[in-house]
C-alpha cells in the first residue's frame, strides 16, 4: 500500500514517483510541479522568506482524514480560506514514518509551496531536517514544540502553534458532570500530547464539579491508538453504553465516529473536540439518521483562527515576529479553547451559559489553575467522589 493517500488527482515528483498524493485548491499546482521538478528548488529560493507573501501554502496533514470533522479539517479550512485556488494537501497513512512526512514535505516545496503547515507533533524530526534542507521556506507547525523538532533551539524558518487542551478539556468534564451525567467516558485517539492534554484537564474538570454536587463519578478512559473509527473501536463503545455509560468525550480526529455509532444505538451522548461538532448531530436529524442531537458540546481550540493569523502575519510582513517561537494559546491569550455557547449548539440539559462563562472567567483570570502534562504515564490527582478506570 502507498504510504500516502490520493486525494482529488495524482502528483508525482522525482523520486518520490512511488508515492501517491493528496489534493488541490486550483489548477496551478499541476503547472507548479512539473516546474518544480524539472528545477528540484523551492519556489521561494530566489528570495528570502522574510518579507515576502504567501503565493502557495501546502498542508501536511496528520493521520487520519482531511474531512475528519476535527483537527486536519479545520487547518484545511484555515488553509483553503486564505489561499483560495493556491494551496494543496497531503495526508499519510495511519503507519507513515518520518521518511514518509520527509517525502511529503519535499512534494510539497516541488509543488511551490513557500509556506507549508504541518499538523501533528509527529512532525517533530521531519520539521528538523525540512527546515535546515529548505531555510527560504516557511514553516508553521501546529502541535509541535521545540522539543518534539528536537533541535536547541526552534528553527528561524518554523513557527510553531500550540493549544491549551487541558483548559478545554477541564471546562468539558466540569460541564457535563454539573450537567448531571455520573457515568462518562474518555476515548482518545492516539496517545500524543496534544490528546493527552486534553484527557488531563477532563479528568480534573470532572473531579472539581463531582466535588461541587456531592455525586460519584465514574470515567472509563481508553486510547484506541488511532485517529480513526473501525469495527473494534466501536464495539468497545457500544459495550460502554449497554453498560451504563452515558456520555463519551470522543477525543482525536475521525474517531468520534465510533462513540457516535455506539452511542445514537443506545441513546447515549458524546462530547466532540477540536471544533464544534453539533452540526454532525443535526444533520444527522434532519437527514433521519438519528432521532435526536447526540452532541451535547465541543472541546474546542481554534486551529482555523490561529493558523489563518499566523498566514495573515505572513502576508503584512511579520513573520520575523512570530518565527522561531511558540505560540501557545489558551483563555490567557484570549478565547483560544472552550466551549461552543451558541444556542443552536448549546444542548446541556440543567447547565447555563452563564455558569459556564463564570467557570471560564476563574480558569482566564488563573483563579482555576488547570495542570498540564503531555506524559499518559501521569495521572491527573482526583478526589474520592471520582473513579477513573484507565484501560490498556
Amino acid at each position: 500500500m502507498n504510504m500516502i493517500s490520493r486525494r482529488k488527482f495524482m502528483a508525482v515528483a522525482g523520486a518520490a514517483a512511488a508515492v501517491s498524493v493528496l489534493a488541490a485548491c486550483g489548477s496551478s499546482s499541476s503547472t507548479a510541479s512539473s516546474t518544480a521538478a524539472s528545477t528540484g528548488a523551492s519556489s521561494a529560493a530566489s528570495g528570502e522568506a522574510e518579507g515576502a507573501a504567501n503565493t502557495f501554502v501546502a498542508l501536511c496533514c496528520d493521520t487520519g482524514t482531511i474531512d475528519d470533522e476535527s483537527f486536519n479539517q479545520a487547518c484545511w479550512t484555515a488553509v483553503e480560506n486564505y489561499m483560495g485556488d493556491n494551496c494543496q494537501y497531503w495526508i499519510p497513512e495511519a503507519d507513515a514514518s518520518d521518511e514518509d512526512r520527509e517525502t511529503m514535505i519535499r512534494l510539497a516545496v516541488n509543488e511551490g509551496a513557500d509556506t507549508i503547515v504541518c499538523v501533528g507533533y509527529l512532525y517533530g524530526a521531519s520539521l528538523a531536517w525540512a527546515a535546515e534542507q529548505y531555510p527560504d521556506v516557511r514553516f508553521i507547525a501546529i502541535d509541535v514544540t521545540q522539543g518534539d523538532i528536537g533541535t536547541d533551539a526552534i528553527p528561524a524558518n518554523c513557527y510553531c502553534i500550540t493549544f491549551k487542551e487541558e483548559q478545554a478539556g477541564y471546562l468539558a468534564g466540569y460541564a457535563v458532570t454539573k450537567d448531571g451525567f455520573t457515568k462518562l467516558g474518555f476515548l482518545g485517539g492516539i496517545a500524543v500530547p496534544a490528546v493527552i492534554r486534553y484527557g488531563y484537564g477532563f479528568v480534573q474538570g470532572v473531579d472539581a464539579a463531582a466535588q461541587e454536587t456531592g455525586n460519584p463519578v465514574e470515567v472509563n478512559y481508553f486510547y484506541g491508538g488511532q485517529f480513526y473509527g473501525d469495527a473494534n473501536i466501536t464495539s468497545r463503545m457500544e459495550g460502554w453504553y449497554s453498560n451504563g455509560t452515558e456520555i463519551v468525550f470522543a477525543c482525536g480526529g475521525g474517531i468520534y465516529t465510533s462513540a457516535l455509532e455506539a452511542a445514537v444505538k443506545n441513546n447515549g451522548y458524546v462530547v466532540g473536540v477540536d471544533v464544534d461538532q453539533n452540526y454532525i448531530g443535526v444533520n444527522g436529524v434532519a437527514d433521519g439518521s438519528y432521532s435526536y442531537n447526540p452532541f451535547v458540546t465541543s472541546a474546542m481550540k481554534q486551529l482555523t483562527v490561529a493558523v489563518e493569523a499566523a498566514l495573515g502575519d505572513i502576508d503584512a510582513g511579520e513573520w520575523s515576529t512570530i518565527a522561531a517561537t511558540n505560540g501557545n494559546f489558551g483563555l490567557q491569550e484570549g478565547d483560544y479553547v472552550g466551549l461552543p455557547t451558541a444556542e443552536g449548539s448549546w444542548n446541556f440539559r440543567t447547565f447555563t451559559v452563564e455558569e459556564y462563562e463564570a467557570v471560564k472567567a476563574k480558569v482566564a483570570s488563573g483563579e482555576i489553575v488547570v495542570d498540564n502534562s503531555s506524559e499518559d504515564s501521569v495521572k491527573p490527582e482526583t478526589s474520592d467522589l471520582v473513579t477513573v478506570n484507565y484501560i490498556q
